[in-house]
Formats: C-alpha cells, structure tokens, sequence
C-alpha cells in the first residue's frame, strides 16, 4: 500500500466529518479536532506514514475494541466510549468502517436537533432516489 494511501483515508474522513451540520475544524493542543458546536467528535492526525482517529462510539465501543488496530483513548476518554484507532504505512484503513465510527461519533455529541436534521435530510434524499428511479420506469 502507498502511504499516500493513508493520506487519503484521512482527508476522506476529515471531509466527511466537515459535511455534517454545523461540523468545523479547530487545532487545541496542536491536534486536528473536528467539532459540532463547542464539542469534539473527532480527533485526527494523518500523513503520509500514520494515520489515527479518536471518536465517541457509545454503541460499538466493546466491538470495536475487539481490532487489533482499536484502544481506549487516552487520558481517561476511553472510560466515557472514546475509541482510537491507529494505522502506520502500509496497513489498509478500513475506510467504510471508519466513516460509520465517525457517523457514530457526531450522532453522540451533536445536539439532537442536528441529529435530528440528518435522518430528515437522509429521508429525504430517499425519497428523492425513489422518484427518479419511478420516473425512469
């Protein structure tokens, strides 16, 4: 695997993290945090040798610990759900499994109204998907 590879995977998900309602970018500590409102959902540091993620999994913590890539996060986070997944060069992120921890995570800090505004926004898209495919007919 190229360690661009893991480039990749990181802005990747760092895109996908800023396309939630109200998510932005800061940089405390000198650290990547991707946040909703105030609150952190996810920490991230990637290049072209490592790439590592720490998110909020309050409902795939235990199987998510179970990888071989995954550990509680540090400084007591992992006590309250925090999971961080670590990757060096020439290991294969697994990108789809990634992107719902990150899905996992928003849903668990951001407000509920915002939470609220994506299953609207999915259900709609549904819908969408739905009448073109019965106008295609």
């Amino acid at each position: 695997m190229a360690a661009s590879t893991l480039v990749n995977v990181g802005a990747a998900l760092r895109k996908l993290a800023l396309g939630y309602p109200e998510a932005h970018e800061d940089f405390p500590w000198g650290e990547r945090a991707l946040k909703v409102k105030k609150k952190v959902f996810v920490f991230m540091h990637y290049d072209a040798g490592h790439l590592s993620l720490s998110v909020k999994l309050p409902a795939s913590q235990g199987a998510a610990l179970m990888l071989s890539f995954a550990e509680p996060t540090g400084y007591g986070l992992g006590k309250a759900g925090w999971v961080t997944a670590r990757f060096a060069r020439g290991s294969r992120p697994p990108l789809r499994l990634l992107a719902a921890w990150v899905h996992e995570s928003y849903q668990a800090v951001a407000p509920t109204t915002l939470v609220a505004s994506l299953a609207a926004g999915a259900s709609s898209a549904g819908a969408r998907r739905a009448r073109r495919r019965k106008a295609k007919a």
